[in-house]
């Protein structure tokens, strides 16, 4: 099974899991019901931030929830054997370097966004979720809270996340970042 039919499986269970219809999911994450059954029938894949939204109202890191459809990580991961999803509509990369893992707090994630791209968060999937993202090459713009903070090569940003977030790349080249990520 592949990444986009398992996520759409775990999606349909998480669903159940919580006793929801589609319905109640609709209204909890801001997405159409008819779209939400075509993420879960495997039709269309999630945007980045639609898939931020079920985070939310599932309680999951967007890492956790990949995590959750993929084979347990091992210790040793490759770059070959990280698991990689694309976002086409956003032109957003996204690689699991470190993946959630049983008993571990922390896990890494390498971003990329194209020249232009905007992802907008509503809400933390985790309130206070711990993220230090590390600029590696180009210039990213990162809201927290509402204060743009613009970023290039070398800078760090740290915050605990209570509220909605922007990722945009203003360009003129993709940007490339490290993302740390620990739960509360």
């Amino acid at each position: 099974m592949g990444i986009d039919a398992a996520l759409a499986a775990r999606l349909a269970a998480l669903r159940a899991e919580h006793g929801w219809s589609l319905d109640d999911l609709a209204q909890r994450s801001d997405i159409s019901r008819s779209a939400l059954s075509r993420f879960e029938r495997a039709e269309i894949s999630p945007t980045a931030a639609q898939l931020g939204r079920l985070c939310t109202a599932y309680g999951r890191t967007m890492s956790r929830l990949l995590a959750e459809v993929e084979a347990e990580p091992p210790q040793l991961l490759r770059a070959g054997e990280q698991a990689v999803w694309r976002d086409e509509a956003s032109g957003f990369v996204r690689r699991s370097v470190s993946p959630p893992h049983a008993g571990l707090r922390g896990e890494l994630i390498e971003g990329r966004l194209e020249p232009g791209a905007v992802i907008d968060y509503d809400a933390p999937p985790v309130p206070g979720l711990e993220q230090h993202i590390w600029v590696l090459e180009g210039r990213v713009e990162i809201t927290v809270q509402g204060e743009p903070q613009p970023l290039g090569p070398g800078d760090c940003l740290r915050f605990r996340l209570w509220g909605p977030s922007r990722f945009h790349c203003p360009g003129p080249d993709p940007v490339r970042y490290a993302v740390a990520i620990v739960l509360p």
